[in-house]
């Protein structure tokens, strides 16, 4: 083990013992440590967290907090496992595409809670307590899903890539809102207006056919949960039949 605290070979944080060395009680604990991180993240982005504001906020050394967290890295595993700990676990039901809907649904919600959350997906980080439940829960949920063990994981990753590609859009279209100097709905009204002119010189008439008795900009973004749902239901739908 380096001086610091950082490990001198590869290791898993939730292998090695809360804090390195010998001494007195530790001051700090890894869930203080997370909180104070996803805190930092959820008011300025992921981009702001760093090892000095981290043990700033908790009273700490920026050296001293090695001692409790090696890498930055491992500081997002225990981010990511924090909040992956918000999850609502309920008993599955026996219908797996209504469980893993309810399942992707509040995987959305954890992620506008959280927006930093969709760029740290990744299997690196997706193996603390916490996420370890929650792969255990959605394996359960698809019990009744007569597909071998590695598909269901597959099935699993699909929906959560899924969701954090429908979160970041909305996201982006939000962050984009907010940015605008007119409203919004002055800004959806222009490009309404000017998709329509397109539309009616008739270059694009299977555009024209799809969109018809819509209102082509606002339509989908006023129904974001219902567009969400859809969306999931059919990726789980194209997994097996409809009575898989």
């Amino acid at each position: 083990m380096a001086a610091s605290g950082r490990p001198a070979a590869p290791e898993v944080i939730w292998a090695r013992p809360g804090r390195a060395g010998r001494g007195p009680r530790p001051a700090h604990t890894r869930e203080s440590i997370a909180a104070e991180a996803v805190r930092i993240a959820d008011a300025e982005g992921i981009d702001a967290v760093s090892m000095r504001r981290v043990a700033a906020g908790i009273g700490a050394g920026t050296m001293s907090l090695y001692n409790y967290v090696p890498r930055k890295e491992d500081l997002y595993e225990l981010m990511v496992d924090a909040v992956s700990g918000e999850y609502e676990l309920t008993p599955p039901t026996g219908d797996w595409r209504a469980d893993l809907l309810a399942l992707a649904r509040r995987t959305r919600e954890l992620m506008h809670r959280h927006p930093w959350l969709p760029r740290l997906l990744s299997p690196v980080y997706g193996f603390g307590p916490n996420a370890l439940r929650y792969l255990e829960h959605s394996l359960a949920c698809l019990a009744p899903l007569e597909v071998s063990g590695p598909e269901k994981l597959e099935l699993v990753a699909a929906v959560n890539g899924s969701v954090a590609a429908f979160v970041a859009s909305e996201l982006a279209m939000a962050e984009r809102a907010r940015s605008l100097p007119w409203s919004e709905a002055a800004e959806e009204g222009v490009r309404t207006a000017w998709l329509v002119s397109r539309l009616a010189t008739g270059e694009y008439p299977l555009l024209a056919a799809a969109l018809a008795g819509t209102h082509p900009v606002a339509e989908v973004a006023n129904d974001l949960s219902a567009v969400f749902d859809r969306s999931v239901s059919r990726l789980l739908g194209a997994w097996a039949p409809a009575d898989g």
